[in-house]
């Protein structure tokens, strides 16, 4: 395997587990959730998917840049020289980073203050701004693959 390609699949899946995590929990597990589960049990529920998710977000939020600049560097000679989707792919994964640390850092300590008051309305309410964030994040996430699917074309 060349370091070239060693880069690339780390890249992939560290994305796979970010975008693919959100897709899960935005079509999947949040409908469940709601129609399964009392507000206390769902809020509670949420915290511990958060809580294990972050766990395998925050490598991918970190390899991402790493070996996305090292294939940067193995293919092209300046960021002048790459190609444009290269660029927006950077610029997306800016936009996802602070949408991710803005409900990692802001939003979910918000949550887990609701749940251990048992606030269960106030919970709910950062619920719904989590899932706005997320869903939001989540759409820029199929965005970006999408860019990167077609890349020849730019």
């Amino acid at each position: 395997m060349t370091p070239h390609a060693a880069l690339y699949a780390l890249h992939l899946l560290a994305a796979l587990i970010w975008v693919g995590g959100m897709f899960f929990a935005w079509m999947i597990l949040r409908p469940a959730a709601v129609t399964t589960l009392e507000p206390p049990a769902r809020l509670r529920l949420w915290l511990e998917v958060f809580r294990r998710f972050f766990h395998w977000v925050w490598p991918a939020v970190l390899v991402l840049p790493i070996t996305g600049v090292g294939m940067l560097h193995m293919s092209y000679t300046s960021m002048e020289a790459a190609p444009r989707y290269v660029h927006m792919m950077i610029g997306l994964y800016v936009a996802m980073l602070a949408l991710f640390v803005r409900v990692s850092a802001l939003l979910l300590p918000q949550l887990r203050a609701a749940v251990t008051a048992e606030n269960w309305p106030e919970g709910g309410a950062v619920l719904g701004r989590i899932r706005r964030v997320v869903g939001f994040n989540l759409l820029i996430g199929l965005a970006l693959v999408t860019i990167v699917a077609i890349r020849p074309t730019f």
